[in-house]
């Protein structure tokens, strides 16, 4: 599944900063602009995976429904 998200990067003396305007937390930083936006990809998929292990422990021995959800912005 692919998914697309709003980078926003900020030069700050030396470096970049990046984050992710939808997805609080997910944040990097970098010497350089594509090294930023790659450590920013990675720590985007981090959290999403992250996030989908402790909805399932959550669940473990729960009755549910799983769907995939449209959402147009």
């Amino acid at each position: 599944m692919e998914s697309t998200f709003t980078a926003i990067f900020e030069k700050a003396d030396d470096w970049y900063i990046g984050y992710a305007e939808e997805l609080p937390g997910a944040n990097a930083q970098g010497r350089t602009l594509e090294e930023t936006r790659e450590n920013l990809r990675e720590a985007i998929e981090l959290i999403i995976v992250s996030n989908r292990e402790l909805a399932e422990i959550g669940l473990t021995g729960k009755e549910f429904v799983r769907e995939n959800l449209k959402v147009a912005v």
